[in-house]
C-alpha cells in the first residue's frame, strides 16, 4: 500500500515539472534557514551542557541596594569570601569554586626558552575548579593539577602554540603581563571537546600564586572587589528555593556591620549554570559573551515563518491546479476510491516534497555552512548532527511542514463529489479562491513585517554610528600595552610621538573610553559619612586626556601638568552629590580609604559605554603628576592619511618598545564593537528576508501563471476585441495588488509594535516613521508588481489564435 502511494506521488512530481520545482525549491530553501536557525540557537542554548547535566552547579549572584542612592545596582558577581562561607555554614552545599579574572589585562606575554608569544582569557582559580567543572584533560590529573601553588593548567590550542609537540608537564614557563610577572609550572592540558562554556580560558592559574589571587584567598572583605565569578556544587536533591531563604541571615552573619557603614544591601540568589550564556544585563565579569534570550526567540520566529511561507506556496500552488486533479478524483472515486486513500495520496505527495526538500536542505548546509557561520559570527560544526535530538527535530520538521502543507490540499480535493467534477461542476463548501487569497495576504503581511524589521534596524544601528556621543571618537588610535616592562617605556613612547607631524594630542590613561570595564569607586563630601557615599565610574590619566578625546567642560578647567590628585566629573555625578555644577569647583571628595580629590572642573555628560544605558556618573583622576604609567595610549590623529602616520608611529614604537609586537586599533570600530549583536541580528534579517522574498516571489509566480492559465480563454477573447497588451497586464494584475493593500494595512501596526518592542532595549533610539512602513509597501508592490507582470505580459503577448483554436 504505502509502495503503491510513493510510486502515484512520483509520477505526480515527473508529469508537473514546473510545480514540483517551484514546490522544492522553496522547502529546501526555508527548510535550510530553518535548519540552520535551530542549529545555532541549539548552540547557543548548549553551553556549560557538560557541567549542569552531572552536577548540581550553581553561580552564587547578588544585587546591592544602596540606601543612600535610593536605587538598586544589579551585580552578577560576588566578594571573595561567600562562596567558602557557604561551604562552611551550609550542610547542602557540596563544594565550591572562585574565578577571578585578571582585571583590565587582555593579554599576557607567555614564554618558554626562546619562544614567545601572546595569549588572551587567563584566569585565578581555586584548587577545586577542576573537581567542581567538568574538563576533558588530555594529559594531567585533574584532583591535583591546581593543588601547588604557581601551577597552570592550559588550554590544547594554547600548550601546543608555546610547546609544539613537546609534552608540556612539568615545564616552567614565565607570564608576564602588567600586574605582574611569576614562573609558572604546567600541570595539565584540557580541551574543549565536552562542549562550549561561559567559563572560557586559555590559562588556569592557581590562585595561591601570589598577587591578587593570594589576595583573594585571605581577604575578609565584603564591600570592595566585588568582581570573583563564585559557583558552589550542590548536594543530590538539595531544595535550591529553602536554601536561598538562608541568605537574608548568613549575610547578616558575616557582613552586616560592612554593610551598615557603607550604607548598602545585599541579596544573594543562585543562577543554574545553563542559564548564564543566555542571560543579559547583570553586568560584571562575563568570561564570554552573553547572548540574549530575545535576540534567539526573534531568530527562531523568523525560522517558523519562513517555513511556514514555503508551505504557503505549496497550498496556494496545489488549490491552485485543483481544476486539473478533479476529474482525476472523481474516476478515483468512481473506481471505488475512498476519501481516505485520497487524503494520503495527496498527503504522501506533500510529505515526499518535504523529504526531498530536507534531504537538499543538508546537503545544502555542507556547502553553506562557512558562509552561514561568518554571517552570524558563530562557529556551529556538523557534529551536531550526531545528537540524537536534531534527527527527531528534523523528522519532525518533515512531519509538520507536509502536514501543514498538504492538508488543506488533501481535504480539498478529496472532498469533490465524483458526478460534478466528471461533468465539469465541481465546487467546494470551502472557497478555494478566499483561502488562497487569505494565504497570499498572510504571505505579504510577513514580507512587510520583516522589511520594515531590516529599515528599522538599520536606522537604529545608522544613528548610533552618527550620534554626538560627547566626545570625539573618529581619527582615534589605541594602543593598548599587556606588561609592566612595556608599560614602563610608556613615557618616552608617548613623548615621542607628540612630536610626529600628523598627531595633535596623545593621553596615557588606566582605560580608553568605550573600555569594557572602568574603575568604579564611592565617594562622599567633607562632613558626610561612609554611607552617604555615592558610586561612579572613573579612569586614571594624565592631563591630555580632556583635549586627546574631545571631551568639553561646562564648567571649571582642564588638568595643569603639575596638578595632583584633581578630579573632573560629569554633570550626572555632580547631580548625584547633590552640587550646582558652576559652584562644585573647588570641592572636596573623600573615599572609604581616606583618600582626597579635589574638583577643578564639571564635563558635559557623554556617552563613555554603550547606548544601550543612559548616560552614568563618571569622574577622570589626575593622582599623582607622572609617578605612574598606564597601559591605554590614544593617540589623536590630525590628518586621515593613517598609512603615513601608523608608519611613523611604528618607527617610533620599535625604537622604544623594543621587543614589543607593534599593535593597535582605531576608537570608532572599538565603539562599533559593542553592538555586535544587534549588527548580526541585521545581517540574519537581511539575508533571510532576502530568502523569504525569494520563495514568496516563486509561489506568486506560480499562481500568476496558473491565473493566466485559467484566464486564457478570456484574454484570448478581450485581445480579438481589440483589449491592449497594458489592459491585459493591468486585468490581471489588479487582484494582486488589491492583497497587498491589505496586507499593508494589516503589517503596519504589527511592524510598529515588534520593532518598538525591540528599540526598548536602547536609552538612545531612532524614531519610527511614516516613510520606513512606505517603503515596505512600496517594496512590496514593486516585488509583487515584478513577479506578476512576467506572467501576465506573456500571456497578453501570447497568439489568442491558438487558445480559441482549442475551444
Amino acid at each position: 500500500m504505502f509502495n503503491s502511494y510513493l510510486k502515484t506521488a512520483f509520477r505526480f512530481l515527473l508529469q508537473h515539472k514546473t510545480f514540483s520545482f517551484i514546490n522544492i525549491f522553496g522547502l529546501t530553501m526555508g527548510t535550510l534557514c530553518c535548519l540552520y536557525i535551530v542549529l545555532y540557537v541549539s548552540d547557543q542554548y548548549s553551553y556549560d551542557k557538560q557541567h549542569a547535566d552531572v552536577q548540581d552547579i550553581y553561580r552564587i549572584n547578588q544585587h546591592g541596594i544602596s540606601k543612600a542612592q535610593g536605587s538598586e545596582a544589579y551585580v552578577c558577581t560576588v566578594v571573595a569570601p561567600i562562596a567558602p562561607l557557604m561551604k562552611k555554614d551550609f550542610a547542602e552545599v557540596a563544594q565550591f569554586t572562585r574565578v577571578v579574572p585578571f582585571l583590565g589585562v587582555d593579554q599576557h606575554l607567555m614564554k618558554y626558552k626562546n619562544k614567545v608569544l601572546y595569549e588572551k582569557d587567563a584566569v585565578y582559580v581555586d584548587s577545586t575548579f577542576f573537581s567542581v567543572f567538568n574538563y576533558h584533560f588530555v594529559t594531567g590529573n585533574p584532583l591535583t593539577a591546581m593543588s601547588q601553588p604557581y601551577s597552570v593548567v592550559l588550554l590544547k590550542g594554547t600548550a601546543e602554540k608555546l610547546f609544539g609537540k613537546e609534552n608540556p608537564i612539568g615545564k616552567t614557563i614565565t607570564i608576564d603581563n602588567i600586574d605582574n610577572k611569576f614562573d609558572y609550572t604546567v600541570k595539565a592540558v584540557v580541551d574543549e571537546s565536552f562542549g562550549k562554556s561561559h567559563l572560557h580560558a586559555n590559562i588556569f592559574i592557581t590562585m595561591n600564586s601570589g598577587d591578587i589571587g593570594d589576595y583573594m584567598l585571605h581577604t575578609d572583605a565584603w564591600t570592595r572587589n566585588g568582581y570573583v565569578a563564585s559557583y558552589i556544587k550542590l548536594k543530590p536533591n538539595t531544595n535550591v528555593a529553602l536554601l536561598e531563604k538562608k541568605f537574608p541571615a548568613f549575610v547578616n552573619r558575616y557582613a552586616g556591620e560592612q554593610l551598615k557603614a557603607t550604607g548598602y544591601e545585599e541579596h544573594l540568589y543562585l543562577q543554574p549554570v545553563r542559564t548564564i550564556h543566555t542571560t543579559t544585563g547583570l553586568g560584571g565579569y562575563q568570561a564570554t559573551q552573553p547572548v540574549s534570550p530575545t535576540f534567539l526567540t526573534i531568530l527562531l520566529l523568523i525560522a517558523v515563518l519562513i517555513q511556514v511561507i514555503a508551505c504557503i506556496n505549496f497550498m496556494n500552488l496545489s488549490t491552485a491546479r485543483a481544476s486539473k486533479r478533479a476529474k482525476e478524483v472523481g474516476v478515483r472515486k468512481v473506481i471505488g476510491a475512498e476519501r481516505r486513500d485520497l487524503v494520503k495520496q495527496f498527503l504522501g505527495e506533500s510529505f515526499l516534497l518535504s523529504l526531498i526538500g530536507v534531504l537538499l536542505a543538508m546537503l545544502l548546509l555542507l556547502v553553506a555552512m562557512p558562509w552561514l557561520n561568518q554571517l552570524t559570527q558563530a562557529d556551529i560544526q556538523l557534529s551536531f548532527f550526531k545528537d540524537y535530538r536534531i534527527w527527531i527535530m528534523l523528522a519532525a520538521l518533515i512531519v509538520v511542514t507536509g502536514l501543514v502543507a498538504g492538508s488543506y490540499p488533501a481535504f480539498y480535493l478529496s472532498a469533490f463529489r465524483a458526478i460534478k467534477v466528471i461533468k465539469g461542476n465541481f465546487t467546494s463548501h470551502i472557497s478555494a479562491k478566499g483561502i488562497r487569497r487569505s494565504l497570499v495576504v498572510f504571505q505579504f503581511v510577513l514580507s512587510i513585517v520583516l522589511i520594515t524589521g531590516i529599515i528599522v534596524i538599520y536606522s537604529q544601528l545608522n544613528y548610533i554610528k552618527t550620534k554626538d556621543l560627547g566626545f570625539e571618537k573618529d581619527q582615534k588610535v589605541i594602543f593598548s600595552l599587556y606588561t609592566a616592562d612595556a608599560v614602563g617605556h610608556v613615557p618616552a613612547f608617548i613623548s615621542d610621538i607628540r612630536k610626529l607631524a600628523g598627531v595633535k594630542a596623545a593621553s596615557n590613561a588606566s582605560q580608553y573610553l568605550s573600555s569594557p570595564g572602568y574603575y568604579s569607586n564611592s565617594f562622599f563630601l567633607k562632613g558626610q559619612k561612609n554611607d552617604e557615599a555615592k558610586g561612579t565610574n572613573f579612569v586614571i590619566t594624565d592631563e591630555y586626556f580632556v583635549r586627546t578625546n574631545g571631551v568639553k567642560l561646562l564648567t571649571g578647567r582642564d588638568f595643569y601638568p603639575t596638578d595632583s590628585s584633581k578630579v573632573l566629573i560629569n554633570e550626572t555625578y555632580a547631580n548625584m552629590l547633590g552640587l550646582n555644577p558652576t559652584t562644585a569647583i573647588g570641592t572636596r571628595l573623600y573615599d572609604s580609604q581616606d583618600r582626597m580629590a579635589e574638583i577643578v572642573g564639571v564635563m558635559k555628560d557623554f556617552n563613555f559605554n554603550t547606548l544601550h544605558n543612559s548616560v552614568d556618573n563618571f569622574l577622570v583622576w589626575m593622582q599623582r603628576p607622572h609617578d605612574d604609567n598606564w597601559p591605554h595610549i590614544t593617540v589623536s590623529a590630525g590628518s586621515a592619511d593613517y598609512k603615513t602616520l601608523l608608519s611613523k608611529i611604528e618607527t617610533v614604537w620599535h625604537k622604544d618598545m623594543a621587543g614589543v609586537p607593534f599593535s593597535y586599533s582605531f576608537l570608532d570600530e572599538d565603539i562599533q564593537k559593542q553592538y555586535e549583536t544587534e549588527i548580526t541580528l541585521s545581517r540574519i534579517i537581511n539575508s533571510f528576508t532576502l530568502m523569504a522574498i525569494l520563495i514568496s516571489c516563486l509561489g506568486l509566480f506560480g499562481l500568476a501563471a496558473f491565473s493566466a492559465e485559467q484566464r486564457s480563454k478570456e484574454i484570448s477573447i478581450r485581445k480579438v476585441l481589440g483589449a491592449s497588451t497594458q489592459g491585459i497586464v493591468q486585468l490581471l494584475s489588479k487582484d494582486f495588488l488589491l492583497l497587498v493593500v491589505v496586507a499593508f494595512v494589516i503589517a503596519t501596526p504589527i511592524s510598529w509594535w515588534a520593532m518598538n518592542q525591540w528599540l526598548q532595549a536602547f536609552a538612545y533610539k531612532t524614531t519610527i516613521t511614516w516613510w520606513m512602513f512606505g517603503i515596505s509597501g512600496l517594496a512590496v508592490v514593486f516585488i509583487a508588481l515584478f513577479t506578476v507582470s512576467f506572467q501576465a505580459i506573456k500571456a497578453a503577448v501570447a497568439n489568442p489564435v491558438r487558445s480559441l483554436k482549442a475551444e
